[in-house]
């Protein structure tokens, strides 16, 4: 949509249509006729669906069940030869998220919305112009720009061509040998898929662990998971410098003191990714940022100007898909004068889709012990349980924590097989405000994976009683 020089006025207008932006756009127009998105992505949809969730998950399950047929002989099973042709694997990625995004185009494109497709810059606290022509104004507006990668100060790093995720998730071909530099969430998860399918996988962790969004142990359960797999795995490194020499790219580090140097036929920076939030004009929106350009929001989701929201990964708390749909409701509720609940960060879900899985609900024990709770805690391992020993899933364990003045579970972690599913038993628990002693009365069927709840579970009923 150009409009010249014109100025359109709206009700409520969303900048981003991603899950936030749609989530708050939907709401907004439950009581508003006058609703705008205004999204200049080549390709709508978001992040999510286009270069996140699902075609990772997409790719991470094809590549699980290529790992188990592998694993046959553990099973009593001959598959022989064994391997990921990636180009049907390409496609069949394609058919599943161009199912998903022509819904959400559809939904986007509808006309319960006003959108226009292009870039939008903040004029002052009420107006925006667009790259195409013409000013908006709105009674409120929600930012959901989303994130964008994070590229490093690393010497050579931005000069040198490189892979992002969306380049890893849009293989066609079996890659020889990659770099993975990074050890987050999507570097670990990538760099698993990258190795199952049989390209050989160097990663490299500045810190002393991968995955410092998780707990040590569970790191170190799925460190070790790598390394079994056969990744080279490199932590607690400083990287001097990344390079290209002919064919190869060259990647010099330090390790334990000691200089090192690895080479592969393609590199994958994997060094996390910032709040997409630098182009907007914020300044002269009167809207505050924090030092890694994220959006700073209260509790409503409103920003230092009040008539402008942000929600989801720009405001850079939690880069979780329903976090950012509930923070987007939130903000849209809340600027139609509505009293919401705001988003309870305590009942937080989380999980990293690597095998072993990670998966967290509720207070990180460390963060509830810092707001003075007396925490009673029990664990449970994988490989002493009926259900994981027969499916050949022994790596990680169970843990849940209670709050010993309420006696209420305050958080849970889960660290194995299917553990983005077993996790929800605890966060219905969790947000429910139940106790060990109350999901005991739950009938856990044997033999489940679940059921292996049941065993820390009656460690906290006693450990409860003792005082």
């Amino acid at each position: 949509v150009a409009w010249g020089m014109e100025t359109r006025h709206f009700d409520y207008v969303v900048i981003g249509g991603g899950s936030a932006g749609y989530a708050a756009a939907r709401t907004a127009r439950e009581k508003l006729e006058n609703v705008a998105i205004i999204d200049d992505a080549g390709e709508l949809g978001g992040l999510c669906i286009l270069r996140g969730c699902m075609p990772s998950k997409t790719l991470i399950y094809s590549a699980e069940v290529l790992h188990l047929a592998r694993e046959g002989a553990k099973f009593g099973l001959k598959v022989e030869g064994a391997e990921m042709d990636m180009a049907v694997l390409h496609r069949r990625k394609l058919d599943v998220i161009g199912d998903f995004a022509s819904y959400r185009r559809g939904q986007l494109e509808s006309d319960r919305f006003h959108l226009i497709r292009d870039r939008a810059l903040f004029v002052d606290g009420k107006t925006v112009s667009l790259a195409g022509g013409g000013l908006v104004t709105a009674d409120h507006f929600l930012i959901a720009t989303g994130s964008v990668v994070n590229t490093p100060d690393i010497p050579g790093l931005r000069e040198t061509p490189h892979w992002t995720s969306d380049d890893v998730l849009d293989l066609d071909f079996l890659p020889e040998s990659v770099i993975v530099l990074g050890g987050g969430i999507v570097a670990c998860e990538l760099a698993q898929f990258l190795n199952r399918v049989g390209t050989k996988v160097t990663q490299i962790q500045r810190s002393a662990r991968i995955l410092k969004e998780c707990s040590p142990e569970a790191s170190e359960v799925v460190m070790k998971a790598f390394r079994d797999e056969g990744i080279a795995l490199h932590t607690g490194t400083e990287l001097e410098s990344v390079a290209k020499d002919g064919e190869e790219y060259v990647v010099r580090f330090t390790e334990n003191g000691a200089a090192r140097e690895v080479r592969a036929a393609h590199l994958f920076n994997a060094l996390g990714r910032k709040p997409k939030s630098g182009a907007l004009g914020l300044e002269r929106a009167g809207v505050e940022t924090g030092r890694s350009g994220e959006i700073l929001v209260n509790e409503m989701q409103q920003t230092a100007n009040p008539r402008i929201y942000a929600a989801g990964d720009v405001v850079g708390l939690h880069e979780i898909v329903h976090i950012a749909i509930m923070q987007g409701e939130l903000a849209a509720r809340h600027s139609l004068g509505e009293a919401p609940e705001p988003v309870n960060y305590n009942h937080r879900t989380a999980v990293v889709f690597t095998d072993p899985q990670v998966a967290a609900a509720g207070l990180p024990f460390d963060e509830a012990q810092g707001l003075g709770m007396d925490l009673v805690a029990a664990d449970y391992p994988f490989d002493d349980h009926g259900k994981s020993i027969l499916m050949e899933a022994k790596y990680g364990y169970v843990k849940a924590w209670a709050d010993r003045a309420t006696g209420k579970l305050v958080g849970a972690e889960c660290v194995g097989k299917d553990a983005g599913e077993l996790i929800h038993a605890m966060a219905v628990a969790i947000t429910l405000g139940a106790g060990p002693a109350d999901l005991l009365k739950v009938h856990w069927y044997h033999p489940t994976l679940s059921e292996i709840w049941s065993y820390p579970l009656e460690d906290l009923v006693e450990e409860l009683k003792q005082r």
